[in-house]
C-alpha cells in the first residue's frame, strides 16, 4: 500500500506535515466521522503530542488555554455540523484575549451543502470577524497537481503565521476542509497518488518561510513622549491585562523608579508578582473605593497605560474622573479606550519605547518618603491583615501565600478575579496570572486551566467559584484523558456571589432566586467520578497551607472551601472604609 492510499489521506498528511514544519507540537482532536482524515494524519506523526477530549466545547477551551501557556498555537480538529458550533465560545475568548488557535473542522463535499443531507450545516465563516482569517480549503483531487500540493502546504504556513500575529493581533484561524468518502484510509487505486507529494523543503524547513513583522513607535513620537515624562511633575503608570513579558517588567520599574510615577499593577499584567520594589502596587482598588483617600491623592499631571484595560472598577472610575494627559502605548490592534480617554495612543513595541524614553532622561530617583501613593498602599494591606482570613476574599491571599515560587496560578472570572485584584498584595515569588479576560465568560474555565497545565512543567492552581465550576464539568475529564496534574482550588458559595455587589441585592424577591440562584450542589461525587483527590476544607486560614501541599504533591486534586458570599461583600466595605481611617491616622501623624 502506498504511503497515502487515497486522496483524503494524502491532502492532510501533506498539511499535516506542513504544520509540523512550520512549528506546530500540539493538536486537540474532539472524536467525530467527518475529520477522520485529519485525526490519521496527526496520530501518525510522532511529532505531534495528541489531546483527544470527548467533547467539543471542553476541547476548544484546552486549546485556549494551552496555546495562552505556550504562546504558540495548537490545532482544534472536530467533524462537522454542531460539533464546529460547540467551539465557538472559546473562539471568540481567543479572538478577545488575543490567544493563537488554529481551528480545523471537516465539513461535507460542496455538492451536500443545502440539500437536506444529514449533518450538514454551514460552516463557512461560521465564526465571523472573530477568526482573523478563513479559507474554505480545496476539496481533495484524485490526481492533485505539483502547484495544488504547494498551495496546501502554503496555506499551513500563512494559518501558522496569521494565528501568531502576521496580520494583525494573534487570534484564532478557521481552516474548512471538505471531505468525500472513503474518509479512512483505505486503498483507492484510481487515486493516484504515488509519486504526487511534494516533500517539503530539505531540512524540515516549512515550504514559505514567514517573519512576523516587528512593530516599532516612530522616533519623534517617542522623543516627544520623552520630553513630556521630563517635564511632568507628577505622573502615574497603569498596567492592565497582557502586557508584555521578558524584559518588559524590568524596565517599566526601572524607568518608574528614574520618575517616581507609581505603577498600579493589574494581576493579569504580570508585573505584581515577580522581583519586588515598592513602587509597584496592587491594593489600588481598595484605596481608590475610599472618597477620603481620593481627596489627599495628588491629581497625576501624565498618564502611562501599558496592556489591555485593567479589572479594577475603582481604577477605571479614578481614570476618568482626573485631569491628566493620558498615553497608551502597546503594539495591539485591538482598541483599548471603553471610556475615550486617551488623549493620545503610540502604536509599538511597549519594551522599545520604555527602553529609549529611560536612556533620554535626565532625572534621578524622584519618590518622596512620603508618598501618598505609597501610605494609602500601606493603609490598604494594614486593614486587610486586622481583617484576617475569614472573609471570602482572602482566599486569594491565602491562595498567593501557598504558591510555589515559579509557578502558575489561572484566575476565574467574575468574584475570583476581583478578589485576586483587591486582596493579593505584590510579592517577590514569581506567580504567573493567567485567565480568560478577552470576553470574561465563565464557561470553560477548567478546560482552560488543564490546557494550561498541559503546556507547562510548572505547578498550576486554578482558583474557580461554584458556578465557574459547574459550568465546565466535563473540563475535568481532561485529568484522565491527557494526563495533567492541576490543583483547582473551588470557592463555594452557592450561586452568583458577584451579585451582591449590585444594586439588584436590594429588591428579594427576585434577587435571590433570579440573580443569586442558590443551587445546593455537592460536588464531591463529580470529583470522584473523574478520578480527582477532593478535600472539603474547615475555614480560609487553611486554605494556603492546603495549596502550599498540593501543588508540591504534583497531583489530581480539588480543595474546595465554602465561604458565605453576603459576609464576604459587607467584610469588603468595611475594609475599604478601615483603609481610609488607617490612612488619615498615619496622614495626620507625619503631618
Amino acid at each position: 500500500m502506498p504511503a497515502y492510499p487515497n486522496r483524503n489521506a494524502l491532502w492532510a498528511g501533506v498539511f499535516v506535515d506542513e504544520l509540523i514544519r512550520a512549528g506546530l507540537t500540539d493538536a486537540v482532536i474532539a472524536p467525530g466521522s467527518r475529520s477522520t482524515p485529519l485525526t490519521f494524519a496527526f496520530s501518525q506523526r510522532s511529532e505531534i503530542r495528541i489531546h483527544s477530549l470527548i467533547d467539543e466545547r471542553s476541547a476548544a477551551f484546552f486549546a485556549l488555554g494551552l496555546a495562552q501557556a505556550a504562546g504558540k498555537p495548537a490545532a482544534l480538529v472536530c467533524t462537522s455540523g454542531t460539533a464546529a458550533a460547540n467551539f465557538f465560545p472559546a473562539i471568540v475568548e481567543a479572538s478577545q484575549n488575543e490567544i493563537p488557535m488554529l481551528v480545523l473542522t471537516a465539513d461535507r463535499p460542496p455538492e451536500l451543502y443545502d440539500s437536506g443531507s444529514n449533518q450538514v450545516v454551514d460552516q463557512v465563516k461560521i465564526y465571523g470577524n472573530y477568526a482573523r482569517w478563513f479559507m474554505q480549503m480545496p476539496t481533495p483531487e484524485a490526481r492533485p497537481s505539483q502547484e495544488l500540493l504547494a498551495a496546501l502546504r502554503t496555506i499551513a504556513d500563512r494559518a501558522m503565521a496569521v494565528s501568531l500575529g502576521l496580520n494583525e493581533a494573534p487570534g484564532p484561524v478557521h481552516l474548512n476542509f471538505p471531505f468525500r468518502k472513503p474518509l479512512e484510509p483505505v486503498l483507492v487505486p484510481e487515486d493516484q497518488t504515488e509519486n504526487l507529494n511534494i516533500p517539503g523543503r530539505p531540512e524540515g524547513s516549512p515550504w514559505t518561510r514567514i517573519s512576523l513583522p516587528e512593530r516599532f513607535a516612530e522616533r519623534g513620537v517617542v522623543s516627544r513622549l520623552q520630553e513630556r515624562i521630563q517635564s511632568a511633575k507628577s505622573g502615574l503608570i497603569v498596567c492592565g491585562l497582557r502586557c508584555p513579558g521578558g524584559k518588559f517588567p524590568a524596565a517599566l520599574t526601572a524607568l518608574a523608579g528614574l520618575t517616581g510615577f507609581p505603577i498600579l499593577a493589574d494581576p493579569l499584567s504580570n508585573l505584581r508578582f515577580g522581583p519586588r520594589n515598592r513602587l509597584i502596587l496592587g491594593g489600588y482598588d481598595t484605596f481608590l473605593s475610599s472618597g477620603e483617600i481620593l481627596k489627599t491623592l495628588p491629581n497625576p499631571e501624565l498618564v502611562l497605560r501599558f496592556g489591555d484595560l485593567p479589572t479594577s472598577a475603582a481604577l477605571m472610575t479614578y481614570l476618568a474622573k482626573i485631569k491628566s494627559y493620558q498615553v497608551a502605548i502597546g503594539d495591539s490592534n485591538r482598541w483599548m479606550d471603553d471610556m475615550a480617554l486617551m488623549d493620545e495612543f503610540i502604536k509599538g513595541d511597549a519594551l522599545s519605547v520604555v527602553l529609549q524614553c529611560s536612556h533620554r532622561l535626565q532625572l534621578k530617583n524622584r519618590v518622596p518618603d512620603r508618598n501618598p501613593w505609597l501610605q494609602a498602599e500601606a493603609a490598604a494591606w494594614q486593614a486587610l491583615d486586622e481583617t484576617g482570613s475569614t472573609f471570602e476574599g482572602a482566599a486569594l491571599a491565602e491562595v498567593m501565600d501557598g504558591m510555589p515560587d515559579d509557578s502558575i496560578l489561572f484566575i476565574a472570572n467574575s468574584l475570583p478575579i476581583r478578589h485576586l485584584d483587591q486582596f493579593a498584595r505584590p510579592v517577590s515569588k514569581r506567580v504567573r496570572i493567567l485567565g480568560n479576560r478577552g470576553a470574561s465568560g465563565i464557561d470553560g474555565t477548567i478546560s482552560s486551566a488543564l490546557g494550561a497545565a498541559a503546556a507547562s512543567h510548572k505547578p498550576l492552581v486554578l482558583v474557580c467559584g461554584d458556578l465557574s465550576f459547574y459550568h465546565d464539568m466535563n473540563g475535568l475529564l481532561a485529568f484522565k484523558r491527557s494526563d495533567v496534574r492541576a490543583t483547582i482550588v473551588l470557592i463555594h458559595n452557592d450561586g452568583g456571589g458577584i451579585f451582591q455587589r449590585l444594586p439588584a441585592a436590594q429588591f428579594d424577591p427576585p434577587f435571590t432566586e433570579l440573580f443569586l440562584t442558590p443551587h445546593g450542589l455537592d460536588f464531591a461525587p463529580a470529583a470522584e467520578m473523574y478520578g480527582v483527590e477532593f478535600q472539603a476544607l474547615e475555614g480560609i486560614h487553611r486554605l494556603g497551607s492546603a495549596v502550599s501541599a498540593a501543588a508540591a504533591k504534583r497531583g489530581k486534586t480539588i480543595l474546595q472551601v465554602r465561604t458565605d458570599s453576603a459576609a464576604g461583600e459587607k467584610a469588603r466595605r468595611a475594609i475599604i472604609k478601615r483603609t481610609g481611617e488607617i490612612f488619615w491616622s498615619n496622614h495626620d501623624k507625619l503631618d
